[in-house]
């Protein structure tokens, strides 16, 4: 396996932009989810990038999968806070649907990724 430069991978790219929403969503948020679910928001956009930019420093197509699998729960975990958000009022129909697109989005292409990797093992 060569290793990939994962500033240059869309999939990270994606992700880090998930991060920056993320961060600007949150803002709005009422202060008693300071320490709920902004955490956990901002704790799982961060981690889609970070898996994907740690699986690209390991040896084996194998190794980076797993990094790419623990991103592709991070963003399947995200939804669903973006689905708590919504339910309780904290983000309106339009950005409850952009969002849910973006994400799912998101999750199809670090997929596909992986196929593409499961594929050369």
């Amino acid at each position: 396996m060569s290793r990939h430069n994962f500033k240059r991978m869309k999939i990270w790219q994606e992700g880090m932009n998930l991060v920056q929403i993320t961060y600007k969503m949150v803002k709005t948020f009422p202060d008693i989810e300071k320490y709920n679910l902004v955490t956990q928001l901002i704790r799982c956009a961060v981690s889609i990038p970070s898996n994907i930019a740690e699986g690209t420093s390991k040896k084996t197509d194998k190794h980076f999968s797993q990094f790419l699998d623990s991103s592709l729960g991070s963003a399947f975990e995200w939804e669903t806070q973006l689905i708590v958000a919504y339910n309780e009022k904290y983000i309106n129909e339009h950005q409850f649907r952009q969002l849910e697109t973006k994400v799912q989005e998101l999750q199809k292409m670090i997929s596909g990724f992986i196929d593409g990797l499961d594929k050369k093992s």
